[in-house]
C-alpha cells in the first residue's frame, strides 16, 4: 500500500522561502492526485494545495494562493512544496496525503476530515519560524 513521507521542513524566517518534498513508498505517485495539509499550533489539520497525478491541474487554498506551488516529478516518486515568501501563519507541520479524488480543492477539504477521524496523520515535517 501506497506510503508518503512529508521532509524538508526547516527553521524559516518571514519573507522567506521553504521547498517541502513528498516521498512514495510501496507503491508509485503517477495515479494519485496529491495533497499537502498543515497543523498549526492548537488548530485542525487543514488542505493547503494539491495536485493532480498528471501534474497538469493545481489548487491552493485562499491562504496560500499566490504565494505557494505544488508540483511534481513522477519520475522520481516525489511531489513538491514550494514557497518563496512565507508569512508568520504559515508556520505548523506540515503533511502529504493521496487525495480521495481528482486534486480539487473539495477532494482537498474531504480528505483532511477523513484523515483527521480515521487516522493517522504521521509525523510531517516542521516549518518552524524565527523571531
Amino acid at each position: 500500500q501506497l506510503q508518503l513521507v512529508a521532509s524538508g521542513g526547516a527553521l524559516v524566517q518571514p519573507g522567506g522561502s521553504l521547498r517541502l518534498s513528498c516521498a512514495a513508498s510501496g507503491s508509485s505517485l503517477d495515479h494519485y492526485a496529491i495533497g499537502w495539509f498543515r497543523q498549526a499550533p492548537g488548530k485542525e489539520h487543514e488542505g493547503v494545495s494539491c495536485i493532480s497525478s498528471s501534474g497538469a491541474s493545481t489548487n491552493h487554498a485562499d491562504s496560500v494562493k499566490g504565494r505557494f506551488t505544488v508540483s511534481r516529478d513522477n519520475a522520481k516518486n516525489t511531489v513538491y512544496l514550494q514557497s518563496n515568501s512565507l508569512k508568520p501563519e504559515d508556520t505548523g507541520v506540515y503533511y502529504c496525503a493521496a487525495l480521495l479524488g481528482r486534486g480539487s480543492m473539495e477532494a482537498l477539504t474531504n480528505t483532511a476530515r477523513t484523515v483527521t477521524e480515521f487516522g493517522p496523520w504521521g509525523k510531517g515535517t516542521k516549518v518552524p519560524f524565527s523571531s
